[in-house]
């Protein structure tokens, strides 16, 4: 099995050694990961500059590139000119911070797992839901058995993977979950430079809400809350179909 490793933390970040770890005995690893952390860019792509991607060692991994650009960049140049070949499976991760709810549209991580599905590559987001202490270890044999049921089973179509991982040693379980709905409050602070200027740092603290159709699943946020791995299977179809039938009665008038 050819594995595509990414992350949206940089190529030393200790959750993409950890993942390392995990993956190298289930296949080879191929490493593309940005020069630095590059959380929270989204489905950014550099266009306005050069890109530039130097090989680097990592023990475990079979060839390793370290590239100035967005999470997605590495996925884009890993697959078209950097890999010898087209990966069986990407993992982006190990995060270090939750990517729960409508977060995953800011994220990198997430966002690496996406480009990885446009390609038709099975693809999975991994990460470790805290902000502080973070044990990249601890949840060692809990991905290694969602990675193996992926690789048994095969995800579905246009269908990635993103977990989302309690920092605790004694995880009570696994739940199937729904993306929860995510705001933040006091998400700017105002402040002022030496010179008197202000300026503004982006802050806050999440604030989950409910989805209240899919009563039959929890949400990721729930889930984690309650020390339970979350999984949700994540598409990029942002369609509202719900929808189309009333605004055909809008606009499609005859």
């Amino acid at each position: 099995m050819y594995i595509l490793l990414t992350n949206d933390d940089g190529i030393y970040a200790q959750g993409l050694q950890a993942l390392k770890k995990i993956l190298s005995p289930i296949g080879e690893i191929y490493v593309v990961a940005p020069d630095r952390e590059r959380s929270a860019t989204g489905h950014g792509i550099t266009v306005h500059s050069p890109i530039k991607a130097q090989e680097v060692s990592i023990e475990g991994a079979n060839s390793a590139w370290s590239v100035d650009g967005t999470p997605v960049d590495c996925v884009k140049l890993g697959l078209e000119s950097l890999m010898p070949c087209i990966p069986d499976l990407l993992v982006s991760g190990i995060n270090w911070g939750p990517n729960l709810g409508t977060d995953v549209l800011y994220s990198g991580t997430v966002s690496a797992a996406i480009e990885g599905v446009i390609n038709n590559i099975p693809s999975i987001a991994i990460s470790l839901a805290t902000r502080e202490d973070p044990n990249f270890y601890t949840s060692t044999k809990h991905i290694q058995k969602i990675i193996q049921e992926i690789s048994n089973k095969k995800l579905p179509s246009d269908c990635l993977c993103n977990v989302n991982i309690p920092n605790i040693s004694t995880i009570r379980g696994t739940k199937i979950t729904t993306l929860c709905r995510r705001k933040y409050e006091n998400v700017f602070h105002k402040r002022l430079d030496p010179r008197g200027q202000p300026y503004y740092w982006m802050g806050g603290e999440p604030k989950d809400e409910e989805l209240s159709n899919n009563s039959d699943f929890i949400t990721d946020a729930c889930a984690v809350k309650e020390n339970y791995i979350s999984i949700t299977p994540v598409h990029f179809d942002l369609t509202d179909y719900n929808s189309i039938k009333l605004f055909s009665t809008w606009f499609e008038k005859k």
